[in-house]
């Protein structure tokens, strides 16, 4: 991301935290990831002041406290928050979770893949569409970009 606003990724399978962490640093994306473990801890984050918002919610649905589906319910449901862009990263197959997703207004749907270089595209291709993305600015000129919503600067190959 060349803007410097955070990256919040709910999940709580630490392997898949760390291949995050790792796809972001092989793609050069050098906003902070900001990592939680569930839906409730992500509300925290997100409804405390103190914190910025972040440019994308990267959104894991199988966890335990609150699931992915259920954070959506809220979120979807706050003015400022429903702002946020989100994409689910999940393993969840199922049809049900992504009409559920759909239906709850994210951005993007993508499968979780096993194989590292697969992942490692999969976030390319979720930092470049965040990078050529526009979203409108909020009222008082500050919304959910700073100049621009950019989620990378991973060139392209």
């Amino acid at each position: 991301m060349r803007n410097s606003k955070p990256v919040l990724l709910v999940e709580d399978d630490d392997v898949d935290t760390m291949t995050v962490k790792r796809a972001f640093s092989d793609l050069k994306i050098t906003n902070s990831l900001i990592c939680k473990l569930n839906g409730e801890e992500a509300l925290e984050y997100l409804t405390d002041k103190a914190n910025r918002t972040p440019c994308v919610i990267l959104l894991d649905l199988n966890m335990p406290k609150m699931n992915g589906i259920e954070f959506l319910k809220v979120a979807k449901n706050d003015e400022e928050l429903k702002k946020i862009p989100v994409v689910v990263l999940t393993t969840s197959k199922n049809d049900e979770d992504r009409v559920k997703s759909f239906g709850l207004s994210v951005a993007g749907y993508m499968i979780k893949p096993t194989d590292y270089k697969i992942f490692v595209e999969t976030i390319r291709v979720i930092d470049r569409y965040w990078t050529l993305s526009e979203l409108p600015e909020g009222p008082n000129g500050n919304g959910l970009r700073e100049s621009k919503v950019e989620v990378g600067t991973a060139s392209q190959t």
